[in-house]
């Protein structure tokens, strides 16, 4: 099994089993492909020491497992703030499947003013492995990515959960994840950590993926905690508070398109 979740080929980036997300076997997890158009924004940036403060992403469509595109190039440049955005394509198609933008701004130094701290969980050293990911099945996957201590819940339990992941895999070849790389791959799992209903019966897909940062990610370990909210319309809303061992780093949010997985006749 290769021990990264992309190949660079050079004009285009080949997509590895790893990748492979819990609702089909041809598609990937929306983590992955977050963290490599990432990868791409971290590159063309031009403000010197720069940090992202937001970055977002459109899933419009499933990413499949095969060999992408990744494109990226700046939106709004500037001395101070600047505003880059990346597609993902396949390499036999012309129709994007995901789109990101970043605000990125400088760094600097700032009194630290937290109002209602949301305190980081007890380390991955007090937490409990994660388990088998039983909705995804046999095969190279998601589930061999991560590493997972959980704090509170877990994989097989409904409802929110926390608990701390760090990189198993490279993200491209032999480069490890970036602590911002990481956060994107872990950070599209909010919905499935804390999920509520019955991954047989019923689907909950994001649409979207949003990240808020309050200040860079740091170190190899970093946490997560999960509630998913599901109203009586179709829709649902994850929301992931992240953290490491310095505390709070960011927060997410995952738009959920809910309805009951469709069975053969």
């Amino acid at each position: 099994m290769t021990d990264s979740l992309y190949l660079d080929r050079g004009d285009h980036f080949e997509s590895t089993g790893l990748t492979r997300g819990p609702w089909s076997r041809e598609h990937q997890h929306a983590g992955p492909p977050a963290a490599l158009l990432t990868r791409a924004l971290e590159a063309i940036g031009s403000i010197d020491d720069g940090q992202f403060s937001r970055l977002t992403f459109e899933v419009l469509a499933p990413v499949p497992i095969a060999p992408l595109r990744v494109e990226a190039r700046p939106a709004r440049p500037g001395k101070r703030v600047e505003l880059l955005e990346a597609t993902m394509t396949p390499v036999d198609s012309d129709k994007p499947v995901m789109l990101a933008r970043g605000w990125r701004m400088t760094l600097g130094a700032s009194e630290a003013l937290n109002v209602e701290e949301h305190p980081s969980p007890t380390g991955p050293d007090d937490g409990r492995p994660g388990g088998p990911m039983k909705f995804m099945g046999d095969g190279p996957g998601y589930h061999q990515v991560l590493e997972w201590r959980f704090t509170k819940g877990a994989f097989d339990t409904p409802g929110p959960a926390a608990g701390w992941t760090r990189m198993l895999v490279n993200l491209v070849d032999d480069q490890p994840a970036t602590p911002l790389q990481h956060l994107l791959v872990m950070a599209d799992a909010g919905n499935g950590i804390s999920a509520q209903l019955d991954w047989s019966k019923w689907l909950f897909i994001n649409v979207d993926l949003s990240i808020h940062l309050l200040r860079p990610p740091r170190g190899e370990w970093l946490g997560m905690d999960a509630i998913t909210r599901i109203g009586d319309t179709g829709m649902g809303v994850a929301d992931t508070v992240i953290y490491d061992f310095d505390g709070r780093v960011a927060t997410g949010a995952q738009s959920l398109l809910v309805a009951p997985q469709a069975r053969p006749d």
